[in-house]
């Protein structure tokens, strides 16, 4: 199943612009959202690379699917997303162009990175370019959700783009500006949840990871680009 999605961070399109990073614990009270805002802008716009290991997990549809791999970002609009379990799959853009390719088949499909809405390309523009309360309507903080690590705080929010099909984003963020969760839900009543973990950020990234070339005998299909 393709699931869509608008741009959840500014243009992660939600999903390389990503990630002096600062505590906002000891900056700002509980409810100063703008300066929890700027923390994770301050932590993102600083940064070249970022990689990390990531945790998909969907419920939807009468469907439950969770998927992990690895994620590498480089600014500008550069992204890499190595599925490993339980299958294995690329997501990539160079920040023009996107593929989706599924190793043995004989079709790799490719789309303008412009005309992409898929969950995972907000991402593509987190580093170098966030700014969320441009991004998201509402903007606040979700004191009813419990955060996943102690210490974080969870904000929501309704992006600007596609809000009418997006109800809600909750970014659990960490001490210093960190996004270490990422939970969407759709009109329809499902969610996209994505946890990153083993964050690091300013690693030397070559460029060469995020150019695809089809392997021997595989066909480019010019179409959507998903899963």
């Amino acid at each position: 199943m393709q699931r869509k999605f608008p741009m959840l961070l500014s243009a992660f399109v939600w999903l390389a612009s990503l990630f002096p990073a600062i505590n906002y614990a000891a900056s700002s009270s509980p409810d100063d959202v703008p300066t929890l805002a700027q923390t994770v802008d301050r932590h993102y716009n600083q940064l070249r690379t970022l990689q990390a290991e990531f945790t998909e997990i969907y419920h939807g549809a009468g469907m439950d699917r969770t998927e992990s791999g690895t994620l590498w970002l480089k600014r500008p609009g550069r992204m890499r997303w190595e599925y490993r379990t339980p299958r294995q799959k690329l997501f990539l853009t160079d920040g023009k162009n996107a593929w989706f390719y599924l190793p043995g088949q004989r079709q790799a499909r490719k789309t303008s990175f412009r005309k992409l809405e898929d969950l995972r390309s907000p991402l593509g523009y987190l580093l170098g370019k966030t700014k969320l309360e441009k991004e998201f309507q509402g903007l606040s903080l979700a004191v009813d959700v419990k955060p996943l690590t102690a210490g974080n705080r969870v904000l929501r929010g309704v992006p600007k783009v596609m809000g009418a099909r997006i109800t809600q984003v909750l970014l659990e963020v960490a001490p210093g500006g960190r996004i270490d969760r990422i939970v969407a839900e759709d009109a329809d009543g499902a969610t996209t949840e994505y946890r990153f973990g083993d964050q690091k950020e300013g690693l030397p990234i070559a460029d060469q990871r995020f150019r695809f070339s089809p392997p021997a005998g595989v066909e480019m299909v010019e179409g959507e680009v998903g899963q």
